[in-house]
């Protein structure tokens, strides 16, 4: 990026705020796309793109960069996301695999699995600073950039109709979108602010509680609870975690939970995982290489415990999220906990939310 540039690297992403419900008002409306968050600084012979903690994201995603440079004009800024874009919706999973190490891996995966660009947001344009522009202008000027813009750059729908940003999530969700964006028209770009509103899917669901791990405090703490979910084959498959606990909760369950650890590995589903090959096997579902560095080691529980939690939406068989604690569920068994109680969302195809433009339709 030029020296002359009004925008220069690092800039924090403006953020969003959750909420339960589609705000009414003067807003802009958006899908809200299940990605990297990137800003793209489009400088006069080169690109630079910066991860949502002003990291260079460019050795991750080769391919984006001479696709980038051609189709976004010169001495640009523009928001957006990065997303893998497949048959059946949006994967994050290929998204992760692509923050390896290696250049060959990443070279590979980027032919196989080649990502999109989905921009939101311009802070500057024509080397002139926008961020102090009202959101309406800034949208006004994003299109003007790149309405005419070809894939795998895309500009993201928009609308000011509240009844179509509340159809959206719900008929989105089956392209891998995970809610709706709301941007108060007048809004300025403020960086590392949560300036904008965001709503996503939230359902519930009883799972087992299968283990638990240690607060990274120490071991008078509970940090969250491993939750599991039987297959159709009777298989409890690891689902994801629950970790909104206060302290004074985290240190109540290391307490609680004790007697649940007596002979807990003697018929446990998961004592294959457990103790050292925690470090070099996977449980069913559970992170991998995106949780480098983290102490991924737990602590089995007897299957007796059912909790329900409050969760946005499954990546493949998973929680995509950590799940929010709702209550304790003494009056559910275990083998209850099925993935047949979770609502089944119908495909919708990407294309035809790239094709309904600015205007909503």
């Amino acid at each position: 990026m030029p020296d002359s540039s009004p925008v220069q690297p690092p800039v924090e992403p403006m953020l969003a705020k959750l909420a339960d419900e589609v705000p009414v008002g003067d807003y802009l409306y958006e899908p809200k796309w299940d990605g990297f968050r990137a800003i793209v600084f489009r400088g006069k012979d080169d690109v630079y793109l910066q991860s949502r903690d002003s990291r260079p994201l460019d050795r991750y995603f080769p391919e984006l960069h001479d696709v980038l440079l051609d189709r976004l004009p010169r001495n640009c800024v523009v928001d957006g996301e990065i997303v893998i874009a497949t048959s059946g919706g949006l994967d994050f999973d290929a998204l992760q695999l692509r923050l390896h190490p290696a250049a060959s891996r990443v070279a590979k995966l980027a032919k196989e699995t080649p990502a999109s660009f989905v921009a939101f947001d311009v802070l500057s344009a024509a080397g002139r600073n926008l961020m102090g522009e009202p959101q309406e202008a800034r949208r006004a000027a994003l299109e003007k950039l790149l309405g005419a813009v070809t894939p795998p750059v895309y500009l993201t729908p928009v609308t000011r109709d509240r009844a179509i940003a509340l159809d959206w999530l719900t008929r989105f969700e089956g392209a891998g979108l995970d809610g709706v964006i709301a941007k108060p028209e007048s809004g300025v770009y403020q960086p590392a602010k949560r300036a904008m509103i965001k709503v996503k899917h939230a359902r519930t669901a009883d799972c087992v509680v299968a283990g638990f791990r240690y607060h990274k405090s120490g071991k008078d703490a509970v940090g969250s609870l491993l939750l599991g979910l039987y297959d159709d084959d009777g298989v409890l498959q690891h689902v994801g975690v629950t970790s909104s606990f206060t302290m004074a909760v985290r240190r109540q369950l290391v307490k609680e939970l004790a007697p649940l650890r007596k002979k807990a590995m003697d018929d446990h589903p998961w004592r294959e995982w457990a103790g050292a090959a925690a470090e070099s096997s996977r449980m069913p579902g559970a992170q991998s290489r995106w949780s480098a560095g983290k102490d991924l080691s737990w602590e089995p529980l007897r299957i007796e415990r059912v909790c329900e939690v409050k969760y946005d939406h499954m990546q493949g068989n998973r929680f995509r999220h950590a799940a929010i604690f709702l209550r304790w569920r003494p009056d559910k068994p275990p083998d209850a906990c099925r993935y047949d109680q979770l609502e089944v969302t119908t495909p919708y195809e990407l294309e035809r939310i790239f094709s309904s433009g600015s205007s909503g339709s």
